[in-house]
């Protein structure tokens, strides 16, 4: 019986981020994407810093949470988003969102802690060519 304690204490804990080969799902690409893009500076957070961009044509994506209680926020997106041509990408919750986008304090063991909602993410500066970003790329053109 001592033999397989062992084994079952060695069982990995699943990965976050999937193995080399295995194809990403969309969110996964998204939350690569918006990381690279804010460690390269081109994201704009928020409402008024998102409409400024949009507006400049300077924008590529924007990202809107679903769960924004406000009807008149996301009616301004949506609109901005369809007359500049940028391409609009929805993700279920203000809370993720702002920590893909840097509205967070990470602890000593890497977990986000005291993270901020947003309702709205624009991406001015893609960063990096990464695999996420050609994930990304391919979703928005076909939807």
């Amino acid at each position: 019986m001592s033999d397989e304690e062992p084994v079952a204490a060695e069982t990995p804990a699943p990965a976050p981020a999937p193995a080399l080969g295995e194809p990403m799902d969309i969110m996964t690409a998204l939350q690569l994407v918006l990381r690279k893009s804010w460690a390269h500076g081109g994201l704009a957070k928020g409402l008024h810093e998102g409409a400024k961009v949009i507006e400049k044509h300077a924008a590529q994506l924007c990202v809107l949470a679903e769960d924004c209680d406000q009807p008149d926020y996301v009616k301004l997106v949506k609109a901005l988003c369809a007359d500049h041509n940028v391409n609009l990408f929805t993700v279920p919750s203000a809370k993720t969102l702002g920590e893909w986008a840097g509205l967070c304090k990470i602890d000593s063991e890497g977990k986000a802690r005291k993270v901020v909602g947003c309702g709205c993410v624009v991406v001015k500066d893609y960063g990096e060519e990464t695999e996420g970003l050609h994930i990304v790329q391919e979703y928005v053109k076909s939807h």
